[in-house]
């Protein structure tokens, strides 16, 4: 199975769940675990190949020019990872079956659990780190929907909340650190990236790069001081919480930080800043959880330490510390989420998880408890348990670990952590299970079904024999992700009980002698901590967003007023203080062409341009005059376009002119003649003073380019060049319009179809409304209105059709090598049926449509599609056009290119959009007594009209 199949899987599984609910839960459960199963034995396919050291690699050219590649590949620490997040998750997957209550939509849950299992997947197989960036904000996106799924609970809108804002805020610290990254190396392939240790640290972006990717995974995984948002996570329902706090989500931060070790490790910068945060959260986590009460909780603030454990030994830099973090990983992955699941156990069975409300459950759950204490003990890091074998091992790196000079720091605090940690373990097991039973359960306790109980179990199991085989059960794993994490020759290590008696012993003795201690002493240390006066970082945190909330809703209101003359002032004014800046501060080219000499007939069509535009500012408010203006305007601009050998652009130019001016006709005629003065002078005068200084800035802007020689660095070269021997055509402007830049041009002819939709649309709303009504029914002033279809017009249109069509068709032809093509075509068609309704009324013309103009546009658009599509089999990218010359007898070689087809699309959708507009707004013209209306009303048109209608 190819690595994007693996990657991708979870995505096209999470439209299972939906559908297969209506089968029943069961149902639906077994479909979301074959998927993910499917996933998993994909991966176990490639496991064998990546234990001997080879790399497996999928690699697809997307968008090479910006270096964004879909590349996968897969190595050990990938294969561990990879491994972790499928495996656990088809265990959580069965979980969840009898976890989740009937009134929990389980359709719904699935799917968000694929979509974040199919991110976690996409992270730790990628290879681009463009790509790895899209997955990484992807788990932020989902756990937000996982850790929300109980909308009902304030706390669980509120954490999910939380997670999203710290996570994504460090997912955007994270994009810039590893934009810098691929910056410094010239590539964004990782694979590339990991060889080139020497030139990231000699960069001077180093220090920036790093301390931006550590914010990425800081957030992530909960270190200090991000640390507060993990905890309040746990409002989600417990599938979720183990699932994402002991194998996905959390480890996201420490897979990246294991995945760039071989390139960021080994300086200072990143000893002191990994290890010394890891430092602090392990200790920070471990005394919060002791004096927790919720199990959650108490978890939620262990798996914070643990992390904080695995993130000091990555930022120790040395081999053998990297070969620890990554045994723990596989270790904390086993009990901590074997852990949650229970907890979830006596919560569910209990209907409780406080934990002084609980006790004497050994009795009531005996398989429950024998997990617990197996995954405890571990957590504790007791011997014959895998945890105790990492522990043991990190005490052992701690001890040659100075910071700042000073041997004690680092092994003193790591004991103190593991000291908690102990006490911590200890107190989940004692005071949930052991003691008397308790006759104030909420409900009564036993044990769940096999189905709720086995997943756990089996993780417990695994952790006895990882404990008491490790060098059998996940030494050559170990061996395999540590060799991709460190890059190189691996260090001596032994992974089994007994290293013999040394410091790490001791400090091992001291700290479980010291948590059973702590444990004795939990009632009077949890009465002072209480008492205690400490930050709240959900406080803080809160108090943060809330000043951040109220200072961005302040600048919003005070910038976003509803005023449009407001936002395009600030606009103009910034665009032109950067230029400006730009300008003067010595970036502008230096003129290399003078001025042309300005002949009689350009300098008449400037005049004329400028009168006609100052007129239409002056008198703007005449609505009839300020369109007739605009005609000038747009006249003038056509002309210039001809004069200066762009006969392409003027015929487009005319062509919208014309239509644009018959639409804007038809609509002036139900809007008042005059425009009220809205604007005092002085405001008239600010929005003159921006608009001539933006008009003098684009000016300059302009002389200067066209002053420059910037020939060959210019695209258009290349277009002239390639026009005939790629695009088949001499008319380079249609070539780029439906081939070069086709794919632009099928964006815009979609715009263009729903901009038509959108006047149908609101004319729809406006008919079907009293106002329609009074449209409708608006009296006529016959010495204004005259003959409404004169008679010499009307035969002039219907002579005049046939021959428009006939020209367009020309255009139309003759587009690729001659000035036209489908655009233009489109457009004089338009022009030749707008005609039409003008002469003969709406009435006569809708009569005489065959085709609705919906219709035409969708056509219009599934050619263009359908013309692209058609490339991929000859192995080409969408939109690539072909050309050939064949013989057709009697009428000779004739060039025949795939383009025109794409053409027909653009002709279509232009033709459909105008006259979709066009009749959208006719259907206003209607007064009583004409014939009906192709679209009848389904409103009585006498029904609510204004007493002015009625009295007319």
């Amino acid at each position: 199975m190819s690595l994007i199949l693996i990657a991708a899987l979870p995505f096209l599984g999470a439209l299972l769940p939906g559908l297969m609910i209506r089968s029943g839960r069961t149902a639906c459960a077994w479909a979301t675990a074959s998927v993910t199963l499917a996933a998993l034995i994909g991966l176990l396919v490639h496991a064998p190949a990546v234990m001997r050291g080879e790399v497996i690699q999928y690699q697809l050219e997307w968008m090479p020019m910006l270096g964004l590649n879909v590349n996968f590949f897969l190595d050990g620490l990938g294969l561990l990872f990879a491994g972790l997040i499928l495996g656990i998750g088809l265990l959580i997957i069965i979980y969840a079956r009898f976890y989740l209550s009937r009134n929990d939509p389980m359709g719904q849950f699935y799917t968000y659990l694929l979509l974040f299992q199919g991110a976690m997947v996409g992270i730790v197989l990628s290879d681009n780190v463009l790509l790895m960036l899209i997955f990484w904000e992807l788990t932020s996106l989902s756990s937000f929907l996982l850790i929300g799924y109980w909308k009902h609970l304030p706390e669980g809108r509120q954490g999910a909340r939380m997670a999203l804002a710290v996570t994504g805020m460090g997912g955007l610290a994270l994009i810039g650190g590893m934009l810098i990254l691929g910056n410094i190396v010239g590539s964004y392939d990782l694979t590339v990236i990991l060889q080139n240790k020497d030139l990231i640290q000699a960069s001077p972006l180093y220090l920036p790069a790093l301390i931006l990717i550590l914010l990425g995974c800081f957030t992530k995984s909960a270190q200090f001081p991000f640390h507060f948002w993990l905890p309040h996570a746990m409002a989600a329902p417990t599938p979720v919480s183990a699932y994402l706090h002991s194998a996905t989500m959390v480890k996201a931060g420490l897979f990246l930080m294991a995945r760039l070790w071989p390139v960021l490790a080994g300086t200072p910068e990143w000893f002191y800043i990994v290890a010394t945060t890891g430092l602090i959260t392990m200790v920070l986590g471990a005394v919060i959880a002791l004096f927790k009460d919720d199990l959650k909780a108490l978890l939620a603030f262990s798996t914070v330490s643990h992390l904080g454990l695995i993130t000091m030994l990555l930022g120790f830099g040395t081999p053998f510390a990297a070969v620890v973090a990554v045994f723990h990983i596989i270790n904390h992955a086993t009990f901590k989420a074997a852990l949650f699941m229970s907890a979830g156990i006596v919560d569910h069975e209990t209907h409780t998880r406080d934990i002084k409300r609980l006790g004497g459950l050994r009795h009531l759950m005996p398989v429950t408890f024998t997990i617990v204490m197996v995954a405890g003990l571990s957590m504790a890091g007791i011997p014959l348990f895998n945890g105790f074998l990492s522990k043991e091992m990190m005490l052992d790196v701690a001890t040659e670990a100075p910071w700042n000079g000073n041997h004690w720091i680092v092994p003193a605090l790591a004991t103190l952590g593991a000291l908690f940690s102990v006490a911590y373990s200890f107190r989940l097991i004692v005071h949930t299970f052991l003691g008397p039973k308790r006759d104030d359960y909420p409900a009564k306790p036993h044990d769940p079904g096999f189905g709720m109980w086995a997943p756990p179990a089996l993780l417990a199991v695994l952790v006895v024999l990882i404990g008491i085989m490790p060098a059998l059960m996940v030494g050559p794993l170990v061996a395999t992700a540590s060799g991709a994490v460190i890059g190189g020759e691996l260090p001596y290590y032994s992974l089994k009980i007994w290293h013999g008696v040394n410091a790490a012993l001791f400090m091992s003795i001291a700290a479980v002698a010291g948590g059973l201690v702590l444990l004795a002493m939990h009632r009077p240390l949890d009465a002072a901590w209480i008492r205690a006066r400490r930050p709240e970082a959900k406080a803080i945190f809160d108090a943060l967003m809330g000043t951040v909330t109220g200072a961005a809703k302040a600048l919003t209101d005070g910038l976003h007023n509803g005023a449009m003359t407001r936002y395009a002032s600030v606009f103009t004014l910034a665009v032109i203080l950067a230029g400006s800046a730009a300008w003067f501060g010595g970036t502008a080219p230096a003129p290399v062409r003078e001025v042309m000499a300005i002949g009689p007939v350009p300098l008449i069509g400037w005049i004329l341009l400028i009168v006609a535009t100052g007129c239409m500012a002056a008198f703007h408010r005449n609505r009839l005059l300020s369109l007739v203006l605009m005609g000038i305007v747009g006249l003038i601009v056509s002309v210039a376009f001809a004069y200066m050998s762009a006969p392409d652009l003027a015929l487009t130019q005319i062509s919208v002119e014309v239509v644009t001016i018959i639409l804007l006709l038809l609509a002036l005629n139900f809007l008042p003649k005059h425009t009220p003065v809205e604007s005092s002078n002085a405001r008239r005068f600010r929005d003159g003073t921006i608009a001539v200084l933006g008009g003098l800035a684009v000016g300059g802007l302009t002389l200067a380019m066209l002053l420059s020689d910037f020939s060959q660095e210019s695209i258009s070269a290349f277009h002239l060049a390639n026009s005939k021997p790629g695009g088949g055509g001499t008319n380079v402007v249609n070539v780029i319009l439906v081939d070069f830049r086709g794919f632009d041009t099928f964006g815009e002819i979609i715009v263009l179809g729903i901009a038509a939709l959108v006047i149908f649309a609101m004319t729809e709303s406006v008919l079907g409304s009293p106002v329609g009504a009074w449209l409708k029914q608006r009296p006529i002033n016959p010495n204004e209105a005259g003959d409404r279809h004169p008679l010499m017009m009307v035969v002039a249109t219907r002579v005049m059709m046939p021959i428009a069509l006939m020209v367009g068709v020309f255009i139309f032809l003759r587009g690729h090598n001659e000035p036209g093509g489908g655009f233009i075509a489109g457009l004089i068609v338009a022009i030749a049926i707008v005609m039409q309704y003008m002469a003969s009324g709406f009435d006569w013309a809708a009569a005489r449509q065959r085709y609705p103009y919906h219709m035409i546009i969708a056509l219009g658009v599934f050619a263009a599609a359908l013309t692209g599509i058609g490339s991929w089999f000859a192995g080409r990218p969408f939109l690539t056009s072909n050309y050939g010359y064949f013989q057709i007898p009697p009428m000779g070689e004739f060039e025949l290119a795939t383009a025109m087809a794409f053409d027909v699309g653009v002709f279509l959708c232009v033709v459909g959009a105008v006259m979709l507009a066009l009749e959208s707004l006719s259907r206003f013209a209607h007064r009583a007594g004409d014939r009906p209306s192709p679209y009848p009303m389904d409103i009585d048109p006498s029904r609510d009209l204004p007493q002015e209608a009625k009295d007319a």
